[in-house]
């Protein structure tokens, strides 16, 4: 059953959070997770805000990952770790972390926006023909769909 005072220290901290204010919510994000620690929701979040205020990569990208793996179908989860290794400057690993949750969660429209936006580019498959040249477009659709299967296997 949720604390009721969890919840509300939750829902403080997550107002600052967004806010921009990190190091104003993490003490309530703590306190919540603090009451009630097995949500993986309040522990994805400190994680979160533990990256915005102290830059603790590490830290954080642990409590996210112990946030998913108590929770694997949970979307925002996703998204809390991908958008701490955006501020790592880790957009790659955001990247496979937004294809991964689309797995568990293929019909969450928030995954694939959030992917749309990291438009990470493969290099051109044959790399002494441009970009935009028929064969490479063809062959980079097919390289697309080959990997989206082998990505679902």
């Amino acid at each position: 059953m949720i604390q009721v005072e969890a919840f509300q220290e939750f829902r403080t901290g997550l107002a600052l959070l967004r806010g921009g204010e990190a190091n104003k919510a993490l003490p309530y994000l703590q306190a919540a997770l603090d009451q009630e620690p097995g949500n993986a929701f309040y522990i994805s979040y400190v994680g979160v805000a533990v990256a915005a205020d102290h830059h603790k990569w590490p830290d954080a990208e642990e409590l996210c990952r112990s946030a998913i793996r108590m929770n694997r179908r949970q979307a925002q989860l996703y998204l809390n770790l991908a958008e701490i290794y955006v501020a790592a400057d880790r957009k790659q690993d955001a990247a496979d972390t937004l294809v991964r949750g689309l797995r568990y969660s293929p019909h969450d429209l928030r995954l694939k926006i959030a992917l749309d936006r990291l438009a990470i580019r493969r290099p051109p498959v044959l790399s002494f023909l441009p970009r935009a040249h028929a064969i490479n477009r063809q062959l980079g659709k097919l390289r697309h769909r080959a990997m989206q299967v082998f990505a679902s296997v």
